[in-house]
């Protein structure tokens, strides 16, 4: 089961001893979790996040086979993510497709298919996260030699997908001003994770008691030196300054 929510996740049969980043913070969040903190779940959550290391290592190098870089989008549902990478097909230089996590329907890969964005939705039922193998099936119905750039669009939840690395390179989390001025705060794990924090819908600023300048303080408490930027779909050039970071990034490479 997921060590965070209790969801159902699969076992896979690989071995490695990769420990990454994201593994080390999710025994984090293991050894302080009093309902998992004995020895036979620790084993067994432990090989299961040994196996999704290796398999998320393994699409990395797949991705860099293709010179494709890849972008985990992660946050709390309704945050904006299929909106933001609507927006971005309009006007980004770069080419890209996006890996689709929902628990049930294809709504949001059947929006990023309408703006002619090749898109792969993978339904999870009762998982809240997308883990590196679900990744690597949705990778090969990428067409990779004819993009520059995947998204993984993670499940909407600020908790379980910060603990699996699913084989990106850069992680981007999205808080909008809707979800109140403490979210960064009470979900620490997610946006240590984060290379780029988008504050999303700053046109509802008037109307919401959110201190953003606080939240950014918050961000870069737990994550020195990330990255913010602040997103309003109705202010294109808020979208063209998160398309210019993924640009510098792409070519950083």
């Amino acid at each position: 089961m997921c060590k965070d929510c209790g969801c159902s996740i699969t076992d896979h049969h690989h071995d490695h001893e990769h420990h990454s980043h994201t593994h080390q913070a999710a025994h984090e969040t293991l050894h302080h979790n009093p309902q998992l903190n004995d020895g036979k779940t620790i084993e067994v959550i432990s090989k299961i996040l040994d196996k999704n290391d290796h398999e998320a290592q393994h699409n990395r190098e797949h991705f860099d086979r293709h010179g494709v870089l890849a972008i985990n989008l992660m946050s709390s549902p309704g945050s904006g993510k299929t909106t933001l990478l609507e927006k971005m097909s309009e006007t980004a230089p770069f080419r890209f497709g996006v890996i689709e996590g929902d628990l049930e329907t294809n709504r949001d890969a059947d929006r990023i298919r309408e703006k002619g964005i090749p898109a792969y939705q993978i339904t999870t039922g009762s998982a809240c996260h997308l883990d590196a193998f679900m990744v690597h099936k949705g990778l090969h119905e990428m067409p990779l030699d004819d993009i520059d750039v995947c998204f993984v669009e993670n499940v909407g939840n600020l908790v379980c997908p910060a603990s699996y690395d699913v084989g990106t390179h850069l992680n981007i989390v999205l808080v909008s001003v809707p979800e109140g001025g403490d979210k960064i705060e009470k979900y620490p794990v997610m946006f240590r994770q984060a290379d780029l924090v988008l504050i999303t819908k700053t046109d509802l600023l008037p109307y919401f008691d959110y201190d953003i300048e606080h939240e950014k303080a918050q961000a870069r408490r737990i994550k020195p030196g990330v990255d913010i930027l602040e997103v309003n779909i109705k202010e294109p050039e808020t979208i063209q300054h998160v398309i210019d970071w993924i640009e510098f990034k792409r070519k950083m490479r």
